[in-house]
């Protein structure tokens, strides 16, 4: 059966080979070039701009400033839209902004011929500003009398709170508390290909986008209202794309480039990005103050917890509070039977703007979470891993927030697992009472996370079946291929379900919005689940109908009839072939009577959310003089219901541990506090791990079978980079006794702590 099997990625060779088309190898003849003019400071007001200088450089064709660009704002969040007018996205984004925002923000663009024209022509436009004091703290932005980034009455973007039970009760009456306090740093997505987009006008004067997005049916939608033009007007196209992460869950450059080549007559335009742009201007990981209690019993059960959230979410609003709400939802799973308490808030400052980034703050919430269990154990006396085994979510246990039953929990079993395979008992038991300069310690730590975005977000998926002639099948779906191996487990899911060899699949990767049916995009952990039951629903029609063909060639009943590895059979007799595929295509295509091609394409909505689960255990050796980390063993532990490519599921795992240890060990986007200014906004400077920074990585799955799923799977993009981060805190903890409760946890950050600790001089 193909589900269930390591099938080679449908776009393996392409991409292996080069054949594989990026945005970047789509140019057309007569591309013009743009370029952002870019505000040299955070936060003020352009008082004069000159582009007498640029417009004179030959091959310069057009320079737009932020007078002439629409003046209404737009949401650039990628999420579905909505019939509540309450549940809409923050439109306060505009193409160009005469008050910068934040280090990097766009006052102008300049069109040319080519890009170093582009270039020249950008250094030449003139402008001066009045600066505004730069905020980019809590403290600074929320101050009584702070300038406001978007009117209204602060810089409070918004704010919520979620309750189940009564959290403030049990913590007042507790056997034990555990307080404190977390933060975490802001980081950049550093995709390999970078955003790029061009646009140009077809013969109905139609804007044709061609990027590299996440979400094609969004940029849609949010292109036409940035415009102000019908959403049918718009197309976009998504080629094959180098990795996205988050960063192109937003709506990013597709609208200028579209109002470039609406403004320019309809001729190509491009706007790429250089990297050191992508730092500044694109979006990155929000930073999170969080504070944290639980509560507990003497003998380790875990009573209530509460935490309270404040979200930094930089220059614009983007994905917002959204980002801070979902961390709330998605770790509620993971310790159930407790009262539980979630207060959030985020607010504008003058940092780059920030949005969607993998794990849609669950990493730095759980981060806060899974440090506090440590604490708790240690000052229960048990063992850490004990702990969680007695607290984790089991099968029929209820959601204290949304009171929905978890119909698959295979975390108790993680952990179990975890314990052998990590050998963690005898690991922990040598790293004890040690002493020295360089020490051992060991870490763990739990996730808990959802399959899709319902009932927040509309989950709405869609599935094209075509058979052709030669018995193969054509599969277009609405979801997009971001580099996870979606394509793939899509293949495997309509050659199962049909009765066709995998190999009789053929995967139309490309989306067009005029073509490809609707799907919000790639996010969210959502493509595999959401997805599935279109697929399976319009292969279950299509092999129905191939069968109907069948019954009609050979004189036989509908009912005693199946398709199996590409052949129709008797379903009492399966060895007896009664027709190859092939052979019924042909029938229909060309009987001079009946039939017609055998299609079938389905439409529909998921109204489930399953939780998936996971753990990280770590072995690592401090060198406390060099303040230096080294991890000697990692392991993940993931249950993601049924795993439909064993192989895909061990690279997504292993790709979510190296972002989730370079979060950790390596990565922050250095930001001058009082400036604003990005020091880092390359990849020179800014630091995250090459494969020769990483340890050998090791995963495993309990395989659980999820009952709300057509194929008994969950999630499982983004879960593996989010229990890193505690566990290697953890496990520095124990190796050092010192409790670092930010990241990342570079060697600066360990000096810092080690310092106070006395651990160095």
């Amino acid at each position: 059966m193909p589900l269930g099997a390591s099938l080679k990625r449908v776009d393996a060779e392409a991409k292996v080979t080069g054949r594989a088309r990026y945005t970047d190898d789509l140019s057309m003849p007569g591309m013009r070039y743009a370029k952002y003019v870019r505000s040299p400071i955070a936060h003020g007001l352009v008082t004069r701009i000159d582009t007498e200088k640029a417009l004179q450089l030959p091959g310069v064709e057009a320079i737009f400033t932020y007078q002439d660009v629409p003046q209404h704002g737009f949401p650039t969040a990628g999420h579905a839209w909505s019939l509540d007018a309450n549940k809409l996205d923050v439109a306060d984004k505009q193409l160009l902004t005469g008050h910068v925002r934040h280090h990097g923000d766009g006052v102008a663009i300049v069109v040319a011929c080519d890009l170093l024209t582009a270039e020249k022509a950008a250094m030449l436009v003139e402008v001066e500003y009045q600066e505004l004091p730069v905020m980019t703290t809590a403290a600074t932005a929320l101050a009584t009398g702070a300038p406001l980034l978007h009117g209204g009455e602060s810089n409070l973007l918004k704010q919520h709170t979620l309750k189940g039970g009564d959290p403030d009760a049990v913590l007042a009456e507790a056997d034990i508390r555990i307080e404190g306090q977390y933060q975490t740093q802001v980081v950049q997505h550093c995709h390999l290909e970078g955003v790029i987009s061009y646009a140009y006008m077809d013969q109905m004067e139609r804007i044709v986008i061609v990027s590299s997005t996440q979400i094609p049916h969004i940029v849609r939608r949010v292109v036409a209202q940035a415009l102000d033009r019908p959403w049918s007007s718009i197309r976009v196209i998504k080629p094959y794309i180098g990795g996205g992460f988050g960063n192109k869950q937003d709506v990013l450059e597709e609208p200028m480039c579209a109002f470039l080549t609406w403004k320019l007559g309809g001729v190509p335009v491009k706007v790429e990005l250089s990297r050191e742009e992508c730092f500044l201007a694109t979006r990155t990981r929000h930073s999170f103050a969080v504070t944290g209690q639980i509560a507990l019993t003497r003998d380790g059960t875990l009573q209530a917890c509460s935490l309270d959230v404040l979200s930094n979410t930089g220059a614009y609003a983007s994905h917002g509070h959204s980002i801070a709400s979902a961390g709330g939802n998605k770790i509620a799973y993971l310790y159930p039977r407790v009262a539980f308490g979630y207060q959030a808030a985020t607010y504008y400052s003058n940092l780059p703007n920030a949005g969607a980034m993998r794990g849609y703050g669950a990493p730095q919430v759980t981060f806060a979470l899974e440090c506090m269990i440590d604490e708790a154990a240690a000052q229960l006396g048990m063992d850490p891993l004990e702990l969680r085994i007695k607290n984790v979510a089991r099968q029929g246990d209820i959601n204290p927030l949304n009171h929905k039953e978890i119909k698959s929990a295979g975390i108790l079993e993680c952990l179990l697992k975890g314990r052998e395979l990590f050998d963690w008992d005898n690991r922990r038991a040598a790293c004890l009472n040690q002493s020295g300069p360089i020490r051992r310690g060991v870490g763990v730590a739990c996730l808990s996370y959802a399959s899709n975005t319902y009932p927040v977000g509309v989950e709405i998926a869609s599935a094209r079946l075509l058979l052709n002639q030669d018995g193969t099948i054509h599969l277009q779906v609405g979801a997009t291929e971001i580099g996870q191996g979606s394509d793939t487990v899509f293949a495997q899911m309509a050659a199962q379900t049909v009765g066709v060899p995998f190999s009789s699949i053929y995967v139309i990767s490309t989306q067009d919005t005029d073509i490809t049916a609707y799907d919000p995009g790639a996010f969210a952990s959502r493509q595999s689940y959401v997805t599935a039951p279109a697929i399976y629903q319009a292969a279950t029609e299509l092999r129905e109908k191939i069968i109907k063909h069948a019954a009609f060639m050979c004189g036989q009943a509908e009912w005693a009839l199946e398709v199996v590895d590409g052949n129709v059979v008797l379903k009492h007799r399966p060895e007896k072939v009664l027709l190859s595929v092939k052979e019924v295509s042909m029938s229909a295509h060309y009987h001079q009577e009946v039939g017609g091609q055998i299609i079938a394409e389905v439409s529909c909505k998921t109204r489930s959310n399953p939780p998936a689960f996971g753990c990280t255990f770590v072995d690592l050796t401090v060198d406390i003089p060099l303040c230096k980390v080294t991890i000697n063993k990692i392991i993940n532990l993931h249950d993601s219901g049924q795993i439909l490519n064993p192989q895909l599921a061990e690279g997504q795992v292993h790709g979510g541990m190296g972002m989730g240890i370079g979060w950790t060990l390596f990565e922050e986007m250095i930001i001058d506090e009082k400036s604003g200014i990005v020091r880092n906004n390359n990849l020179l400077d800014y630091k995250f791990p090459t494969i020769l920074d990483l340890p050998d990585l090791d995963c495993a799955f309990i395989e659980t079978y999820e009952p709300q799923s057509a194929y008994g799977h969950k999630a499982l993009g983004e879960p593996p980079l989010i229990s890193p981060a505690p566990a290697i805190r953890n496990a520095i903890w124990m190796a050092t006794g010192v409790k670092i409760d930010e990241l990342p946890l570079t060697p600066k950050t360990l000096y810092q702590h080690f310092a106070l600790a006395g651990l160095v001089e």
